[in-house]
């Protein structure tokens, strides 16, 4: 009886091993599969800016009652005074189904996702005002695939942040400054903005910082057009910061090859080009800091509904390096419970923005500060 017992367990570590390997070799394919809307692209209509004059196209707002970027961890004092600056917010991809190449707002699932990533992710900006705004996002598998209706809807998603922010533009008061800010899917979409609607224009001399954060910002073929330099000082305003956020070891194949399908705001190919990775810990350009630095990460209590969902500050526990490959290294995976959405190969795109919760609100803080005395 123990000697079959321990062929049912000698077989069982054979089949997890094996299942390891294959995901190691065939992930790709794997993940595409899992993600990559299998329907024909269905054509929809644009959206002027007048239609986020309509509350409802806005997960937060100025003056929602239940504004989600308003939350704030225990231990964290509510302002008493909001920064006089205006914070444009465009939350990552919530949409993970296949049954459509771009979101539907009146699902809610994706909706509450996204309220929930609002949560988290656009918080540390929320000693001011924060807009952001519902839209037709892609489906993640659109960031999976070279397939033209992948870029349809990225196109489709694109034309509705420009919209809204431009509704943004016009409501908040003409001389207000501005930060843009965005993860992932958000993040992505923002550089064009900036490229649209910054580079070259009276805009651009408003913008305090732009946090293009989960996504890589080509230095070559993304930042020249962006208007903004790369912020190389933690105090230094007008200009861009961004990383991607790694556990060792790293496998970011995954990541490179997604990065390496899209072009960059010049129209050229991105793939091999360096990017731009900001050390959240110090706000500077490259380098590293130990974990003694990290004023607080964010490790959230897992509650998938937005309204009850929360979570609590771990400090001095992640470190980050950025490594010659341009990625930002947290050493090997912390010894937090930060739930199951850790992506293959140590990719902590999911946390980009909870690992240095407390430093991105120190970060933009400081920069506001610096913005206003030089004003």
């Amino acid at each position: 009886m123990a000697r079959k017992f321990l062929y049912v367990i000698a077989i069982i570590v054979i089949l997890v091993i094996a299942l390891f390997a294959a995901l190691r070799l065939w992930s790709e394919d794997l993940t595409e599969l899992a993600f990559v809307p299998t329907v024909e692209y269905a054509q929809k209509d644009a959206l002027g800016p007048e239609a986020w004059r309509d509350p409802a196209m806005w997960i937060a707002r100025p003056d929602m009652q239940d504004d989600p970027s308003r939350w704030l961890p225990p231990g964290v004092e509510k302002p008493e005074k909001p920064l006089p600056v205006a914070v444009f917010f465009v939350h990552p991809t919530s949409l993970v189904a296949r049954s459509a190449w771009n979101g539907d707002l009146a699902d809610a699932l994706s909706q509450d996702r996204a309220a929930l990533f609002v949560k988290g992710m656009a918080s540390p900006f929320n000693r001011a005002e924060v807009w952001a705004p519902r839209y037709r996002q892609a489906a993640v598998g659109a960031f999976l695939t070279a397939a033209p209706e992948a870029n349809r809807a990225i196109d489709l998603a694109y034309s509705d942040v420009l919209a809204a922010f431009d509704q943004f533009v016009k409501t908040i008061p003409k001389r207000r400054p501005i930060v843009v800010a965005g993860h992932s899917q958000g993040a992505f979409l923002l550089r064009r903005v900036l490229r649209d609607r910054a580079a070259g224009k009276p805009l651009g001399q408003r913008i305090v910082a732009a946090y293009v954060i989960g996504w890589p910002v080509s230095l070559a073929h993304d930042l020249p057009k962006m208007g903004l330099p790369a912020c190389t000082g933690a105090e230094q305003t007008g200009c861009v910061v961004s990383w991607l956020s790694v556990a060792d070891p790293a496998d970011t194949k995954m990541l490179l090859t997604a990065y390496g399908r899209r072009t960059g705001l010049d129209g050229q190919g991105v793939a091999g080009s360096p990017f731009l990775c900001t050390n959240p810990l110090t706000g500077t350009e490259g380098g590293s800091a130990d974990a003694a630095t990290n004023l607080g990460t964010l490790v959230p209590d897992h509650k998938p509904d937005s309204r009850s969902a929360s979570g609590t500050l771990a400090k001095a526990t992640v470190p980050a390096s950025c490594g010659p490959d341009h990625f930002l290294h947290i050493g090997p995976p912390p010894a937090l419970d930060m739930g199951p959405y850790v992506l293959p190969g140590n990719n902590y795109h999911l946390y980009d923005v909870t690992l240095f919760w407390a430093n991105l609100r120190a970060d933009f803080e400081k920069r506001v500060a610096t913005w206003q005395k030089a004003q």
